[in-house]
């Protein structure tokens, strides 16, 4: 569905949900449009309302875009990611499947179009419907504002998933401890899915931030700065993250092989104490008559020693802490 804020010559916020008022606003206002659920009848009657070029519509009816910035002479269109919030009860799984954003920015109107609600991009319609003073600053502002949100909403996701990295490195030191290796390829997949979204986006946040820019004023661009020093924090945190994990991952296959070598030791053992009496038995064992050794002395030697080996080759390899 179509939302539209507009700014009113008076200072004022005139708030409507009305398709036939979809397009630029009169001379001296400013507006934000936000188109929810979209689809073919709607991105059209948005294509003729702005006169947006085709290119954009049709990125706009698919969202499998990454970030990206480009320009169409009067406007700049944006694509920009978020994730869901954990607090709406999701897994950290789930929360790292990025939300696509899409912007169209001019000097006099914003347009944003999404296909399922963003809790970002909430937050700030709300702001901009309360203050009229955000959006007398120019849509360029409110854009910064809605970059600052869908940034922000990586953070929570991050330390969510740098939280179980720590668990896991910590279990997979303890050998007393269990790891399953799906969960760490679960978390590997959460990183790249953060890191897929992340270099790209940094890249588009930096040329929003440079200054002396035709849709970005000096003044705004420093606020866009501030958002691209954050996301090149994310960035170091996912790197060192991704580092940690890695080393999880190592102490996990090192854990495997030593548990793996105590096997076939405590194996090997075995088999070493069963050998001297696979050949007492098998060489009195042999079915031959008049036998040199036929005698109840040697009989009591052997069984004897059937059970003195075993015993004296336990307590040596205990004593040599083999076991």
């Amino acid at each position: 569905m179509f939302r539209i804020h507009e700014l009113t010559k008076d200072g004022s916020i005139f708030t409507s949900s009305d398709p036939a008022s979809v397009g630029p606003p009169t001379a001296g206002h400013l507006c934000w449009v936000d188109l929810s659920a979209q689809d073919e009848s709607k991105l059209a009657k948005l294509a003729e309302g702005f006169a947006f070029h085709p290119l954009t519509i049709e990125d706009c009816a698919h969202f499998d875009q990454r970030p990206k910035l480009e320009s169409y002479g009067d406007y700049l269109f944006l694509v920009l990611h978020s994730f869901r919030p954990l607090s709406d009860g999701i897994s950290a799984d789930q929360a790292s499947q990025p939300l696509e954003l899409h912007i169209f920015l001019a000097k006099d109107y914003l347009v944003t179009v999404h296909t399922e609600a963003i809790s970002a991009l909430e937050s700030v319609w709300r702001r901009v419907g309360s203050d009229p003073k955000i959006l007398s600053k120019g849509p360029e502002f409110v854009c910064y504002l809605l970059a600052d949100a869908l940034v922000d909403a990586y953070f929570p996701v991050l330390d969510e998933i740098s939280l179980k990295v720590d668990d896991i490195e910590v279990r997979a030191l303890d050998s007393h401890q269990e790891v399953a290796l799906s969960e760490i390829f679960l978390y590997k997949r959460m990183l790249v899915n953060l890191r897929r979204v992340l270099s790209p986006q940094r890249d588009v946040l930096l040329l929003l931030a440079k200054p002396d820019q035709d849709w970005i004023n000096q003044r705004t661009s420093l606020y866009f700065q501030d958002v691209y020093d954050h996301i090149l924090i994310l960035n170091e945190s996912v790197e060192t993250t991704r580092d940690l994990l890695s080393n999880a991952l190592e102490a996990y296959l090192w854990n495997e092989s030593q548990r793996t070598n105590e096997i076939v030791k405590r194996l090997t053992l075995l088999s070493a104490i069963f050998l001297p009496l696979t050949f007492i038995t098998g060489f009195f064992g042999q079915n031959f008559d008049g036998m040199p050794f036929e005698s109840n002395l040697l009989l009591l030697l052997m069984l004897l020693s059937c059970a003195a080996i075993p015993i004296g080759m336990v307590w040596y390899f205990i004593r040599s802490k083999w076991f």
